[in-house]
């Protein structure tokens, strides 16, 4: 099943889809209005989460899909939201293209510690259809779609899309510049569901990015999570390695999608990242 957080009438409500159907899980109990609160019964009860929905569906409202689509937001309230980067062969080669000093990328590349940082607050994530923000100050800025490990006490309980929104000419200038190149106003985008840890293989999986300017698609791509160099279980115990981590965490693991060195993310561009058995994460771009 996937689950979605839709934001109806300034209420919160959690649903499940199956297929073509989907359900209102809030209907059934209303302490239940979040992903947090299913993964926090799963663990509970020793049950999976995919199994905990199953019963609760029997006599759940049904709601349409498209108003689930249409309402979704944010699908997993997670305190911090951190990356891994250098884990594809490609996203080497950009960041030394960009950088003052190319060689600390390979580096990071072929050494056995992985490169993880912090990247959002809830308050610079935003969900799907809400605008992804470009820095001000920055020239060259890009999306960077990624798969996100969604993590309950450092434990992985499912995936997730995410849009890990960059400035390269803010890091390229000096590779200390990280923080403003990825921490900034709605940096950083989560969507549209979380699927069950169970449900996919996270490491063979197909994903692809389109780019839409003006009702013209400027760039498409698509890769396989099975050429990220590093294990999403190998980013996890580097994460959570002498650092206490919150209940409910995102760690997003890298991207093998890199626009070519003349593209610009631009305002009122519209970028949609798709992976396979999660769905599709759609953002248009505004200036922060």
């Amino acid at each position: 099943m996937r689950y979605h957080q839709l934001a109806v009438a300034g209420e919160r409500r959690l649903t499940a889809t199956d297929g073509s159907r989907a359900y209102d899980l809030t209907s059934v109990d209303t302490d239940l209005r979040s992903f947090g609160d299913l993964a926090r019964a799963a663990s509970l009860t020793g049950a999976a989460i995919d199994e905990i929905a199953a019963r609760l569906v029997e006599t759940a409202e049904t709601i349409d899909p498209e108003h689930v689509e249409r309402t979704a937001t944010v699908p997993v309230d997670a305190s911090e939201v951190w990356a891994a980067g250098v884990t594809y062969k490609i996203s080497e080669e950009a960041r030394e293209a960009e950088s003052s000093m190319p060689d600390m990328y390979l580096d990071v590349y072929d050494a056995e510690r992985p490169e993880i940082f912090f990247k959002a607050t809830p308050s610079r994530t935003v969900g799907p259809n809400e605008s992804i923000g470009v820095r001000g100050d920055s020239e060259w800025d890009v999306p960077e779609p990624e798969l996100g490990i969604v993590l309950r006490r450092g434990e992985i309980v499912g995936y997730t899309i995410g849009n890990d929104v960059s400035s390269r000419s803010i890091e390229g200038q000096n590779p200390l510049y990280l923080p403003q190149a990825k921490v900034y106003d709605r940096c950083c985008s989560l969507g549209p569901c979380v699927v069950p840890a169970d449900d996919v293989d996270p490491h063979d999986l197909e994903m692809s990015m389109r780019i839409h300017r003006d009702d013209e698609i400027v760039y498409e791509g698509k890769t396989n999570t099975g050429t990220m160099v590093r294990s999403c279980e190998e980013l996890v115990s580097y994460f959570t390695r002498h650092n206490a981590v919150p209940e409910l965490a995102v760690l997003l693991t890298g991207t093998s999608l890199v626009p070519e060195e003349s593209f610009d993310l631009t305002v009122g561009d519209v970028v949609e990242i798709e992976i396979e058995g999660i769905g599709t994460l759609t953002n248009p771009v505004v200036e922060v």
